[in-house]
């Protein structure tokens, strides 16, 4: 596994996590705060985990 892959894999699971986030956002607090607001805040704070996972993910796969 390259650099350059690992860099994509890396890429697209960011953009993963923040997507996941904001659908997450706007379904758990949509109604309360608004979808908009729900929206930003789950892709701000869904890539904390989201990232976390992924470098652990591609470690196991590289040393793999």
């Amino acid at each position: 596994m390259t650099i350059s892959v690992l860099l994509i894999a890396l890429a697209a699971g960011i953009i993963a996590s923040v997507i996941g986030g904001m659908i997450g956002g706007m379904i758990v607090g949509g109604k309360h705060i608004g979808y908009g607001v729900a929206s930003w805040m789950g892709g701000f704070y869904g890539p904390i985990a989201g990232i976390a996972g992924v470098f652990i993910g591609l470690a196991v796969v590289y040393f793999l």
